[in-house]
């Protein structure tokens, strides 16, 4: 029989970029050393290489770095085909992965999915879907170009070009052609939403190849509720992530300033988010005007890395996600479950399907801060609910059994 090697390649590495979909890719990676499974790690990065070289290291040698980029973001082209026909294709052939399971493709290109098809006929190809890029030119999110940012229910040809005016219906086309040329070469696809699924199934993907395994959290010790001072109740609140028009940080931000004043000296709100500065100067000026209004009351801590996460979740009560887009399974709310915090989140997309709760409504109406102010006043307001929302909470699945679950898709039961 021959040895299992698997090939995990990534958009980045978590050492440089700290996105959800990295850290999972990273994290599996990890785990299948740990078990014994021959792997290697390969992630993209913008760093400038040595000498030109398409390849370094980092940390160990198992661990590639991928000084390449993309050109084309509507057909997702490499801006270095060489590197693709020459660079990956020797490291394809040096190391024989039985299994190559590609995490993205975006700043990589998806030739690097025909190339493994080319060079290694008999490996298995493995796509996990993160977002929607496949289906939407509007960077993946389903969301309509413009101020008002309207949900997107379903893509077609003759629809996206009116998004994008200067580009015909035959363009939308070809590209949807194209794209699922380069997916009919992949064996099975993973998500970590149903939602997410049940888009893509709607878009061409047949169902048998599709497989939802949930992304994998470290074991951690579980902090108990935050210490309350006399008096004090559990109007702690926070943001984890990146700040940006589709997170709905100003929906957030909105939401404070609706909260009755009577409550407003009994909440407070910390936020944990990087890159506010590469957004667009009228986005920045709306966030920064929003928390000179609410100063006192927010606190703009910026970024933060992984291993800090467990420290600034036992100072908080609850997390809030109140992204706008649909999102498919942001990181942050199986990273809270792990630290028994409870989310708050808007009612679309993967949010919806996982802070959804039998017992508790703990959803908003996406993008409505006066929708969001209520829901944390009533959590405020109601003493008794928060232990009873914290002993419901779902035990989010380990890294270990997100590592089997994948070793039974790429292997079989």
């Amino acid at each position: 029989m021959r040895e299992q090697k698997i090939l995990v390649i990534s958009h980045g590495h978590p050492d440089h970029s700290k996105g959800g979909a990295e850290v999972a890719a990273y994290n599996l990676f990890k785990e299948y050393k740990l078990q014994g499974v021959d792997s290697v790690f390969l992630a993209r990065t913008n760093r400038p290489s040595h000498g030109g070289s398409a390849f370094s290291t980092v940390n160990s040698e198992r661990e590639i770095l991928f000084h390449t980029h993309m050109s084309d973001f509507f057909l997702f082209q490499s801006g270095n085909k060489r590197h693709v026909w020459q660079e990956f294709r020797a490291l394809l052939k040096r190391y024989r992965p039985s299994v190559v399971h590609f995490h993205h493709y975006i700043h990589m290109g998806l030739e690097l999915i025909r190339e493994v098809k080319n060079t290694l006929p008999g490996a298995r190809i493995i796509l996990t879907l993160h977002e929607y890029l496949a289906i939407c030119a509007n960077n993946g999110q389903m969301v309509k170009p413009g101020k008002q940012m309207k949900l997107c229910y379903k893509s077609s040809p003759t629809d996206c070009a009116q998004c994008f005016p200067d580009r015909s219906p035959s363009d939308f086309f070809l590209r949807e052609k194209y794209i699922k040329s380069i997916f009919d070469l992949v064996d099975q696809f993973i998500s970590p939403s149903h939602f997410l699924i049940e888009r893509y199934i709607a878009w061409g993907i047949s169902p048998e190849r599709m497989h939802m395994i949930e992304n994998g959290q470290p074991n951690v010790p579980l902090p108990g509720p935050r210490a309350l001072a006399k008096g004090e109740l559990r109007g702690r609140f926070a943001f984890f992530g990146q700040i940006n028009p589709f997170k709905g940080v100003d929906v957030l931000l909105e939401a404070f300033k609706a909260i009755p004043e009577s409550l407003k000296d009994k909440v407070h709100l910390d936020i944990h988010g990087a890159n506010l500065e590469s957004q667009s100067s009228d986005f920045q000026r709306k966030i920064h005007s929003l928390l000179d209004e609410l100063e006192g009351l927010v606190t703009l801590h910026g970024s933060y890395d992984s291993h800090e996460m467990g420290l600034l979740m036992e100072q908080v009560d609850w997390v809030v996600i109140p992204s706008v887009w649909w999102e498919n399974s942001p990181m942050v709310i199986q990273e809270a479950f792990n630290h028994g915090r409870p989310v708050i989140g808007s009612d679309i997309g993967g949010m919806a399907e996982k802070i959804k709760s039998e017992h508790f409504d703990l959803l908003f109406r996406a993008r409505s801060g006066i929708s969001l102010a209520k829901k944390l006043s009533e959590m405020v307001l109601d003493e008794s609910v928060y232990n009873d929302v914290v002993a419901t909470l779902p035990k989010p699945m380990s890294v270990r059994e997100c590592a089997e679950s994948h070793l039974k898709v790429y292997f079989g039961s």
